[in-house]
């Protein structure tokens, strides 16, 4: 691209990024980088978009008709994360704005995570560590926080897309048989398919790989804790509001299941208070896709998206 071109085309970045990775973004355009290490104000938003041909976005920014109209010049908006929620692609289309996501690049890494978590809450490694760090333990007991052991019991998927499939490709490791419930999903030799209500009345472990939607959002709530085996875990990766929060709290506090363990939260960064005083529920910062290799990766394909599309190319991920 000319360098006249490039000096009349602007870019904003909604955080920061590898250096490696802006400069690719250099050879088409002029960055403006975010530099707050939270979320940007939604007036911010507006404000910063104005005159920029694309976007990088991160799935704490609400890029919604405000915010697309305010953009009169995009073309493109890049999330960096599989999913899209963040973002009105219905009307971001309307205006002729291409939106792209960075499947696959975190599958893998996703996956291991999520056995992490199974693998913390049902041995209850957060609880085990709290006492140590308070001075409280004791010494070795024969009966002491004792857990579940995984092998011959049922890992039950909500959802078999690409995290999910990679999540059951690693059960047989821990002896561990998969079932699953996703509509319209192909399924897999090694699963079995049956309704999400069978599917809550007999797994042992029930992990969430769904995006979110209007039919997803506060999918596990109280009548699905009430299904569940009271010996159970819940394991969530997916998105926070898939779980209603205080129905989860209630279910904790009544031992209708064993425990959970989020990684995804519905008001983040704020956690429902119930769950902060609980032991039985383990909560990390949503770290699912988050190693060096894989964050830059999906740096990487949504810089590879704004390139394509600025240098006259067809995106490499569009959303479906």
């Amino acid at each position: 691209m000319a360098i006249a071109s490039r000096l009349d085309t602007s870019i904003l970045v909604t955080r920061k990024l590898p250096s490696s990775v802006l400069a690719k973004l250099e050879s088409v355009g002029l960055i403006d980088l975010y530099l707050g290490e939270t979320p940007m104000s939604h007036d911010e938003l507006r404000s910063r978009i104005v005159g920029k041909a694309a976007v990088v976005s991160m799935l704490t920014e609400q890029i919604d008709p405000a915010v697309i109209d305010a953009g009169q010049d995009l073309k493109i908006v890049a999330n960096v994360a599989v999913g899209y929620n963040n973002i009105d692609v219905g009307h971001a289309r309307s205006r002729g704005v291409i939106v792209t996501h960075t499947p696959d690049v975190l599958t893998e890494s996703v996956a291991d995570f999520t056995w992490g978590l199974i693998l913390a809450a049902t041995r209850r490694l957060s609880e085990g560590e709290r006492v140590v760090r308070a001075g409280a333990w004791k010494g070795w007991a024969f009966d002491f926080m004792l857990g579940a052991e995984l092998r011959g019991k049922q890992l039950g998927l909500v959802g078999l897309g690409r995290i999910g499939r990679a999540v059951a490709t690693r059960a047989p490791a821990f002896g561990v048989r998969v079932a699953f419930a996703a509509r319209g999903a192909a399924g897999l030799e090694s699963a079995e398919p049956m309704s999400l209500d069978r599917l809550l009345n007999t797994s042992d472990v029930v992990s969430l790989h769904v995006p979110l939607t209007p039919e997803t959002r506060h999918l596990i709530g109280k009548p699905a804790f009430a299904r569940m085996k009271r010996s159970a875990y819940l394991i969530n990766t997916s998105r926070g509001p898939v779980i209603d929060e205080g129905a989860l709290a209630w279910a904790l506090q009544q031992r209708l299941i064993a425990g959970a363990a989020l990684d995804v939260y519905e008001n983040e960064p704020a956690v429902h208070p119930d769950l902060l005083s609980l032991e039985n529920v383990l909560l990390v910062p949503h770290l699912g896709s988050g190693t060096t290799e894989t964050r830059t990766a999906m740096a990487d394909l949504a810089v590879a998206n704004v390139v394509a599309v600025l240098s006259g190319r067809p995106a490499l991920t569009p959303v479906p």
